[in-house]
C-alpha cells in the first residue's frame, strides 16, 4: 500500500510540477507574443482557470506527502519526504502571500477596467511564480529521490 501512496503522490506532483513549469516557461512567453489586448485577455482566463484548479492541486500534494512521510516514517526516504512536504508547505504559504492576491486582481481585468500598471504586475507575479517553481521542482526531486 505504502508502495502505490508513493507513486501516486510522485506522479500527482510531477503533473503539477509540470503545469506550473508550463506556465512559467511556455504559456507566459506565448501570451506575451499575443498582440494588442490578447496577453493580458489570456492571462486573466488562466488566472480564472488554474486558479479554481491549482488550490486543490496544490494542498492535495501536501497532503498526500504528509501521509507518505507519516505512513512511511520508518522507511528509508523519510528525511526526503518530510523536506519536500516542509518546500510545498512554503509553496503554499507563498502563493497565498504573494501570488494569489495579484492573481484575484487580474482574473477580473478587461481592457476596459485593468489598471495602467498591468504589465508591471504581471511581471511581479511572473518573478514569484518563477521561485514557487523552482521550490516545488525541488521538491518533487526530493520525492523521487525518496522513491530510489
Amino acid at each position: 500500500m505504502l508502495n502505490a501512496l508513493q507513486v501516486f503522490t510522485t506522479v500527482i506532483v510531477g503533473l503539477m510540477v509540470g503545469v506550473e513549469f508550463s506556465v512559467a516557461f511556455v504559456m507566459n512567453r506565448i501570451f506575451n507574443a499575443l498582440p494588442e489586448d490578447s496577453d493580458q485577455l489570456a492571462r486573466a482566463h488562466g488566472g480564472r482557470m488554474l486558479g479554481a484548479l491549482m488550490p486543490f492541486w496544490y494542498i492535495g500534494s501536501l497532503i498526500l506527502s504528509a501521509v507518505w512521510a507519516i505512513a512511511g516514517w520508518d522507511h528509508p526516504g523519510a528525511g526526503l519526504v518530510v523536506i519536500a512536504a516542509a518546500l510545498l508547505i512554503a509553496s503554499v504559504i507563498m502563493s497565498l502571500l504573494l501570488l494569489v492576491p495579484i492573481n484575484n486582481q487580474g482574473k477580473t481585468w478587461t481592457p476596459e477596467n485593468r489598471p495602467a500598471d498591468w504589465k508591471e504586475q504581471m511581471n511581479r507575479w511572473d518573478r514569484y511564480h518563477y521561485v514557487r517553481v523552482a521550490i516545488i521542482v525541488a521538491a518533487f526531486a526530493f520525492l523521487v529521490t525518496a522513491l530510489v
